[in-house]
């Protein structure tokens, strides 16, 4: 397919309606960046998208924008409750993939000696690699359901952790709307074992320093200062979100077929969202969605005791917060602008993040004077950001950014650039120090395999999307 393209700005890229489309594409990126998205199916993916029904706005690729299934990873579509779908492709498999940020009272001169034991002994307390789980820890059958319906709540009300991390959590950790009977039990038996787990692919823990500040104000709102030591917690659902996903693909073709929906893509596979289909995968998604809210809960708490072990003071002593917990891969009930009218949509956000502005009623009331923290990380050897949401955002993108730098190399590839050993020696010489569950994992995430996540940065933040806050560099990163 010919897909015209056309340049509005510095910053965005206009697909006007053309064979089937419902809506017009937008596409976020500058020239450098469109070169390495014209390299995949991902362009495709935004037309395809805007073919679907009840489809309002646009069909939205974000910087970060690479092929995913059915939808493009950095994809964001808004549909109408009333005539539009949900599709599991516009979600993914990774269900409430997310990052939080947690911030101290401590700097990189008292870490940087503990760095190899700090690091090393998060390996040991948080779990990581393809089915791991903590032997030590097991969810009692009856308590399950309530903590897929509670999320994080649940975690807090078991005693792993403190009310005002809820305060910091996007939907403050729970969706409302999930109902157990709805995921299978396979599903529910996957996800049983592994609360608390970070798992592979490129999930991390990284312990890092704030090495630039590019808002003093805000940056104070947020509670970041320089040189003080941060760390990112990125992970999902684990097999609990992969089995929903994969489960539902299946109901969806069906449906598909039950309403007469055209698709240009089976991988966009949907239901009308009013329709049992639709209602029933809303329901078995913000389970797993919970669930990935709770799984980063109880890996916070073992990072704090992890923490408290290394350094021997408590964790508020150290001033172990959480700075905020944003959702990357869910369809989620908000309201916004369309055409001049405010309504309720169905946003679909696949590798996006919510970047709600100042004053919006669900931006935390700790920050609503400056916006919600948004959480950008990079590769494992480069950097991550810390941004606030905006108007801009709020009015153009049903208050969405990108969320991460976007592979430019396949894991096949990155696999035959790189053995394992010369991986960790060059992290080391740039004073980060790696551990990992497995050398694929490794290989699989080198540098060299995602854009620069500073590009993909500047420019959400050029088109007004989101605003640049600060940068935090590794010191120790743990993979799956």
């Amino acid at each position: 397919m010919d897909i015209q393209i056309e340049q509005i700005d510095s910053y965005r890229y206009r697909i006007p309606k053309q064979s089937g489309m419902r809506v017009e594409g937008r596409i976020f990126a500058d020239e450098r960046l469109m070169k390495a998205i014209h390299q995949d199916q991902a362009i495709l993916q935004v037309v395809n998208v805007a073919h679907l029904p009840g489809i309002v706005g646009y069909s939205y690729g974000m910087p970060d924008i690479h092929w995913g299934y059915g939808f493009p990873i950095g994809g964001v579509a808004g549909f109408d409750p009333e005539h539009g779908i949900v599709s599991p492709g516009g979600v993914g498999y990774d269900i409430n993939c997310g990052v939080r940020l947690l911030r101290s009272d401590v700097t990189k001169d008292e870490i940087s000696p503990l760095i190899k034991a700090l690091v090393s002994c998060l390996f040991e307390n948080v779990p990581t690699g393809v089915g791991s789980h903590r032997g030590d820890f097991k969810i009692k059958s009856d308590e399950y359901e309530k903590l897929l319906t509670q999320g994080a709540q649940w975690i807090v009300n078991k005693g792993f952790g403190r009310k005002e991390d809820l305060d910091h959590i996007e939907k403050s950790g729970q969706i409302l709307g999930a109902d157990p009977e709805k995921p299978s039990e396979r599903a529910k038996q996957r996800g049983k074992d592994q609360l608390g787990s970070l798992g592979s692919g490129n999930h991390f823990l990284e312990v890092q320093y704030v090495d630039e500040i590019y808002d003093d104000e805000i940056a104070n709102a947020l509670g970041l200062f320089m040189n003080q030591i941060t760390v990112s917690i990125h992970t999902g659902s684990r097999g609990f979100g992969y089995q929903v996903c994969d489960d539902f693909l299946v109901t969806m073709l069906n449906a598909s077929r039950k309403y007469g929906i055209e698709l240009p893509d089976r991988q966009l596979c949907c239901a009308p969202i009013r329709s049992e289909e639709g209602k029933s995968y809303l329901a078995a998604m913000a389970c797993a969605a919970n669930f990935a809210f709770a799984n980063r809960q109880m890996i916070t708490h073992w990072v704090r005791e992890t923490f408290e072990h290394i350094l021997k003071k408590s964790s508020k002593d150290l001033g172990l917060d959480v700075v905020y917990d944003v959702c990357h891969n869910i369809a989620t009930f908000e309201r916004h602008q369309v055409r001049g009218v405010e309504k309720e949509i169905c946003v679909h956000r696949k590798g996006a993040t919510r970047a709600f502005p100042p004053h919006h009623p669900q931006t935390p009331e700790a920050y609503k004077a400056v916006g919600q923290p948004v959480l950008i990380p990079g590769d494992m050897g480069r950097y991550s950001f810390v941004l606030v949401g905006t108007q801009r955002a709020y009015e153009e993108t049903f208050g969405s950014t990108c969320h991460g730098a976007g592979r430019m190399m396949s894991r096949t590839q990155a696999k035959k650039t790189s053995e394992a050993k010369e991986i960790v020696e060059r992290m080391e010489e740039r004073g980060i120090y790696v551990r990992s569950a497995g050398i694929r994992t490794l290989q699989e995430e080198i540098p060299e395999a995602y854009k620069d996540v500073a590009q993909v940065v500047d420019v959400v933040e050029g088109a007004g999307i989101s605003k640049k806050v600060a940068r935090l560099r590794p010191l120790g990163v743990i993979k799956g």
